[in-house]
């Protein structure tokens, strides 16, 4: 539901207290929060005026008496007990059909599947695909269907004024429909950046959960991107597919190129090294452990380090894996 109420409210710049609108969901919320905010603004300028009114002229003064004055008025007391209660019933009402409506996805809408892990986002599409990005096309009704591989995390969009806890074991869901720049901007570029983060604490590294929106300016633009994505291994060599993946899907976060040692060995010299392993054996580095690492993390852990590797069965096939292999050789 969005407000009828005048554009110095709510508009789509937001002013001083919002980015600019990025969504129609950013709309409801935005009418809804300047709807209360003038409205508390207008009651708290009355009533400290009256008060500092009546502080000034019923002050106390040297041989003035106190005048009596009435007890009880029943205008004034209906007034300031019906008017609020009004008020209140109003802001209810908006705040909960705006709140149904954001929880409430389309029965007409691109579907996008999300998985939340330690520190990273994967956006999978229709077709397979999974993206570190979230692209979608501008004025289509978009629906995340969510969940996360190990702790409770929370996508949130603050241009669309969206977020949602993205939790363990179960799926929650978030919609938007993305809307281009108000007009007056300055020149626009398509596709549109949005930024997308996680606002729920999620370990060492929750600051650096960030990641872009990107948003397309039509359906065909969305379209082309998403098949050129999906041809990674026709438009990139195996190496250089390797390294997307490494930075995409999360690896650049605890496995460096330098040799510096972060939650997880480095990948600098890795491949072909004899690694201890925690329960006391020994293995090499070659392309069968670097897949079960992949597929099956906890099965070796290397010592020193502790388990939290999530699994990436299921979000990599087998040519993906693959490249990342070549990628690791690489990395002398």
């Amino acid at each position: 539901m969005k407000l009828f109420i005048p554009e110095l409210l709510a508009n789509a710049e937001a002013g001083f207290w919002f980015p600019a609108q990025g969504s129609t969901v950013a709309e409801n919320v935005d009418s809804v929060y300047f709807f209360i905010l003038w409205v508390c603004t207008f009651f708290f300028v009355l009533i400290v005026g009256l008060m500092l009114l009546f502080m000034v002229k019923y002050r106390y003064r040297p041989g003035v008496e106190a005048v009596n004055t009435a007890t009880h008025n029943l205008t004034l007391e209906l007034s300031w007990s019906v008017i609020p209660t009004l008020l209140t019933i109003v802001m209810f009402w908006i705040g909960f059909t705006s709140y149904l409506d954001m929880r409430t996805p389309p029965a007409s809408s691109y579907e996008i599947n999300v998985v939340a892990k330690k520190w990273v986002w994967a956006f999978q599409y229709p077709n397979g695909w999974i993206e570190s990005e979230l692209h979608i096309p501008m004025d289509e009704n978009v629906t995340l269907t969510m969940s996360s591989d190990d702790v409770i995390h929370s996508l949130w969009i603050p241009a669309f004024r969206t977020k949602m806890d993205v939790v363990p074991g179960r799926y929650t869901q978030e919609w938007f429909k993305a809307i281009a720049p108000p007009e007056g901007s300055e020149k626009t570029k398509y596709p549109l950046e949005y930024n997308l983060m996680c606002s729920e604490y999620c370990g060492q590294k929750h600051s650096e959960m960030i990641t872009k929106v990107i948003v397309h300016e039509t359906r065909g633009d969305f379209d082309k991107w998403l098949q050129n994505a999906s041809d990674i291994h026709k438009n990139k060599t195996a190496v250089e597919a390797g390294e997307y993946f490494y930075k995409s899907r999360g690896c650049i976060q605890c496995h460096s190129l330098d040799g510096v040692t972060k939650n997880g060995p480095s990948f600098k010299g890795l491949f072909g090294k004899q690694e201890k392993l925690t329960d006391g054996s020994t293995v090499e580095v070659n392309e069968n452990y670097i897949r079960e690492s992949i597929l099956e993390p906890q099965a070796s852990v290397v010592a020193g380090f502790r388990p939290i590797m999530p699994t990436f069965k299921g979000q990599l096939t087998d040519q993906d894996i693959t490249a990342i292999i070549e990628f690791i050789k690489a990395q002398k």
